[in-house]
């Protein structure tokens, strides 16, 4: 992993309560592929993940490990073709009493999607400059989304997009507005697309390495812009990154990534103390300790597989220091060896 734009990693100190903690989103057996000409690409290969209501899930890995993929999954903006979700559920739970809503079932263009897209489940893309359009202004951008959801005038609309700009600490938002995604600085098109995301009251923020290209001092604050807007709107959040810095700061639980699959997951301080793949283990050597100046850094030893080619085994045993046999003829299943601790790795199966 690039360490070098990283935040400085903080080891969390407490262990967040799961107990009665109800989902609010279910990801189950999950497989979104890519047909081209040169093969199938498994970019999400069987994910497994849950996310309760009110709390934050970091999902983290190198890049290519399939975590952006799968956040364009739970939203239906797969472009097919190529991409298809081939088999899998992606359940999002109400507070109404019906049954979950499974949204691979819904067609990715049709009313239903539309509805959650961007009123129930919002997301903070990875690029803003790329993901806002160019040619409408700031208050048209965020007043179009919330007409379409809220059942609301367009003068209404813009009322309540200037005040999604305040809440996000961006100054003069009247005059913001008026103004153009290229008018304005990183950190502040950053603040704008979490302002888009909230301005529905979504009940989900899949937010997409949302600090990438931020100096250090704006990273700061906007994951405290957006630990204070979830506990204002009493959102769950799932972040996605690369950075373990951030995972540190934000996330309650953390999914660990690897070649399409979850290969572990625990409570941030558990995971962060006590990791059980040697796939964790080696992120976390990877990358500087705040406070640990004897600590040397131990990159992971060769490269990720390719996602085209059917690996019979585990797909991190060409790179595992502590691979043996079975490891190469069977691909271990992610099960629980702690309390709300999972991991994929025959070193700890009975």
């Amino acid at each position: 992993m690039d360490s070098s734009t990283q935040t400085a990693q903080r080891i969390p100190t407490s262990v967040p309560s799961s107990s009665a903690v109800k989902p609010i989103l279910e990801i189950k057996d999950l497989h979104t592929y890519f047909f081209l000409e040169r093969g199938t690409v498994r970019a999400v290969d069987g994910v497994n993940l849950t996310l309760g209501r009110q709390q934050t899930l970091g999902v983290v890995g190198e890049s290519g490990c399939g975590k952006s993929v799968m956040a364009m999954s739970i939203m239906r903006l797969i472009k097919d073709p190529p991409g298809r979700i081939v088999t899998g559920q992606i359940l999002l739970h109400r507070d109404d009493g019906k049954p979950p809503t499974d949204i691979v079932k819904l067609h990715s263009k049709g009313r239903q999607i539309r509805k959650i897209r961007g009123g129930e489940i919002a997301m903070i893309f990875q690029e803003p400059m790329t993901s806002l359009n160019p040619l409408k202004t700031i208050g048209d951008q965020i007043a179009e989304s919330v007409v379409l959801h809220q059942d609301v005038s367009y003068h209404e609309a813009l009322g309540r997009a200037e005040e999604m700009l305040h809440r996000v600490h961006i100054s003069a938002p009247q005059q913001r507005l008026k103004e153009y995604p290229h008018q304005l600085s990183g950190g502040m098109r950053q603040r704008v697309m979490i302002a888009m995301g909230l301005s529905c009251n979504p009940a989900i923020l899949l937010a997409d390495e949302p600090t990438t290209a931020l100096d250090v001092t704006v990273q700061a604050q906007i994951l405290d812009l957006m630990r204070e807007l979830q506990s204002e709107f009493q959102s769950s959040i799932m972040m996605i990154t690369h950075n373990l810095g951030v995972v540190s700061q934000m996330a309650d639980y953390v999914a660990v990534m690897y070649l399409g699959r979850v290969v572990e997951y625990a409570p941030v301080r558990e995971l962060f103390h006590f990791p059980k793949h040697p796939y964790t283990e080696g992120l976390l050597k990877s990358v500087p300790v705040l406070g640990r100046k004897s600590m040397e850094l131990v990159p992971i030893k060769g490269i990720v597989p390719s996602p085209i080619d059917k690996i019979d085994g585990c797909a991190f045993a060409t790179r595992c220091p502590r691979a043996f046999k079975r490891c190469w003829e069977e691909d271990p299943a992610l099960h629980q060896v702690e309390p709300n601790h999972q991991v994929a790795c025959w070193l700890h199966h009975d």
